[in-house]
C-alpha cells in the first residue's frame, strides 16, 4: 500500500464529506445560486462532483446514476453515495498501474490507472473550490477551504501539522 496515495484519498473523502455537511445546512435557494456569468448552481457541481464515473472506471462495480439535490435531504442522499464512490476509489488506488478502456461517444478512450485516480482527486479538489467561490461570490462564507485542506486533515486525524 503506497501510503501517500492512501492519506490523498481519504483527504479527499473527508472534504468531500465536509462539503456536503455544509450545504446540507442550505436553503434550496442557497443551493441553486450560480457564480456571476455561470450557468452552473452550487447544487449542479456538487451532483457532477459525485457523479463521475471515475470509481467505475477503476473497478467495475457499475455506475449509480446521480441526480441534482434540490433539498437538504437530497444532499444528505447524494452525501452516501459520494461517500461510497470515494471509498470504491480508496480501494481502487491500491492498484496503480496499468490501463483502463471505456466507450465515450462512439470512441474506445485508454487511459492510466494513475491519471484516472490523481484526476479524481483534482477533480474533487476543483468543484469543492469551484463552490466556495460560488458563495463567495454572494458575500457568503459557507465553504471555508482552509478548513479542509491538508494540515485540517492532519489535525482531523491527530497527526499535527
Amino acid at each position: 500500500m503506497n501510503l501517500l496515495v492512501d492519506r490523498l484519498f481519504r483527504h479527499m473523502a473527508w472534504a468531500n464529506n465536509f462539503l456536503f455537511d455544509q450545504l446540507a445546512a442550505l436553503s434550496p435557494e442557497q443551493l441553486k445560486m450560480t457564480a456571476p456569468n455561470d450557468e452552473w448552481s452550487a447544487a449542479e457541481i456538487l451532483e457532477h462532483l459525485t457523479g463521475s464515473r471515475y470509481a467505475d472506471l477503476l473497478d467495475g462495480k457499475g455506475y449509480i446514476p446521480t441526480e441534482v439535490p434540490t433539498t437538504s435531504t437530497e444532499v444528505l442522499a447524494l452525501k452516501e453515495l459520494s461517500a461510497g464512490f470515494d471509498a470504491r476509489l480508496r480501494a481502487a488506488a491500491q492498484e496503480v498501474d496499468g490501463f483502463v478502456e471505456f466507450q465515450r461517444d462512439g470512441r474506445t478512450i485508454r487511459r492510466s490507472r494513475q491519471t484516472i485516480l490523481a484526476q479524481a482527486i483534482h477533480h474533487a479538489t476543483e468543484h469543492r473550490a469551484q463552490i466556495a467561490g460560488i458563495y463567495s461570490s454572494h458575500g457568503l462564507k459557507i465553504v471555508d477551504l482552509d478548513e479542509i485542506d491538508l494540515w485540517a486533515f492532519a489535525n482531523y486525524e491527530g497527526l499535527g501539522d
